[in-house]
């Protein structure tokens, strides 16, 4: 096991801070092209202003259900997707509007399915926990804790049946590690040597639950151990370090057929979803959360600033352009038709089932 970016001592309980310190795990600038690191950070701008207009959206009634953020995540999931080739798959959790994006579905689909229109990725029928598309081989979006492992397990074991050399990634959150799919997941990953990727994107608050008060073993990279699976940790923060040590695993998994742990650290903006008020923490843990030094925007901006790469003029010209695509994104959304109330059962089963039914909410129970 390895802990490439291992946070300083413990973390406290809830009612103290958190205090993790910056460590250097990705090999610099100097041999990354400057081209892709200016892509790098426009992709992680984009995803925040996207979440941000979500978030506007939802307070406005555009957008019903959950609804849950990847503010603070933008480094990992820029990282963890620039591993992956486009035939892999992916399988996520409920947070899961940056990776759907980032896997190459469309943000105006993207958009739509929060708007629940007909243009969206699942017609309008998933929204925000549920983004779906085969095409781009992200099967999910789930908003069941841990309900995308098992699923995940099995499309790696038919990549083994094809003889194929795809890998999956399993994206979670550090509450999934106490769920009772994750062990037995990780158990049939390891028996059956599958080419699996388990990522825990470990933001220390399980919903409202801190890590160390819900996980015996708090440093979750460890926990594969019990499978003999070989875990890693990396600083979420870091887009270079995520994608070098993702990159690595992936690969790995790949040649070897087996499955790897991940660890990705971070920190979580705002509360568990967009109507969260996240009360469970101090003022001064909200603070740290959105501090300069733990905001990974902000912190690749000052790179790329100081390594001469990002100049004013450039940044501005990026955030204009990010802010078109995304108003274009919403305007889209917002000018897709609504789906038809006929359509409401067409997509409950993939093919026809006896008996199904069909019954409306003001339907009698028994048809007279």
């Amino acid at each position: 096991m390895a802990d490439t970016a291992k946070p300083k001592g413990r973390a406290a309980k809830s009612s103290g801070t958190r205090k993790r310190g910056r460590k250097d795990t990705s090999p610099g600038l100097s041999n990354e092209k400057p081209e892709i690191l200016l892509d790098y950070y426009r992709r992680m701008l984009f995803l925040r202003r996207f979440e941000e207009r979500t978030a506007q959206a939802y307070t406005q009634a555009r957008i019903g259900g959950y609804c849950h953020l990847n503010l603070g995540e933008e480094a990992t999931i820029v990282g963890l997707m620039s591993a992956l080739r486009e035939d892999d798959y992916l399988f996520t959790n409920y947070r899961d509007h940056g990776y759907a994006i980032e896997k190459g579905m469309d943000p105006r689909r993207v958009m739509a399915e929060l708007y629940g229109r007909t243009d969206g990725v699942a017609k309008g029928w998933g929204g925000s926990m549920h983004m779906y598309d085969t095409a781009t081989r992200m099967l999910g979006g789930y908003g069941i804790v841990g309900g995308q492992l098992p699923l995940a397990a099995g499309a790696a074991l038919a990549i083994t049946y094809r003889g194929g050399d795809e890998v999956v990634m399993c994206q979670m959150g550090d509450g999934t590690t106490n769920i009772g799919a994750w062990h037995e997941s990780l158990n049939i990953a390891k028996l059956w040597n599958l080419p699996v990727v388990f990522v825990v994107i470990n933001n220390f608050t399980g919903m409202g639950t801190t890590v160390e008060m819900s996980s015996a073993e708090p440093d979750l990279y460890k926990r594969g151990a019990a499978f003999r699976i070989e875990g890693e940790r990396v600083d979420g923060r870091d887009v270079l370090a995520v994608r070098d040590t993702t990159t690595r695993l992936v690969e790995r998994a790949r040649k070897e057929q087996t499955p790897f742990l991940l660890e990705a650290w971070s920190y979580r903006m705002k509360g568990h979803s967009v109507v969260d008020p996240a009360k469970y923490r101090t003022d001064e843990q909200k603070e740290e959360a959105r501090s300069e030094q733990n905001d990974p925007i902000r912190l690749f901006d000052r790179q790329l600033t100081e390594a001469g790469i990002l100049t004013d003029e450039l940044r501005e010209e990026m955030a204009a352009s990010v802010k078109a695509e995304v108003a274009e994104a919403a305007d889209f959304a917002e000018n897709s038709p609504h789906p038809d109330v006929s359509t409401l059962f067409d997509y409950t089963y993939a093919t026809p089932v006896p008996n199904e039914s069909t019954r409306m909410p003001a339907d009698p129970v028994f048809a007279e």
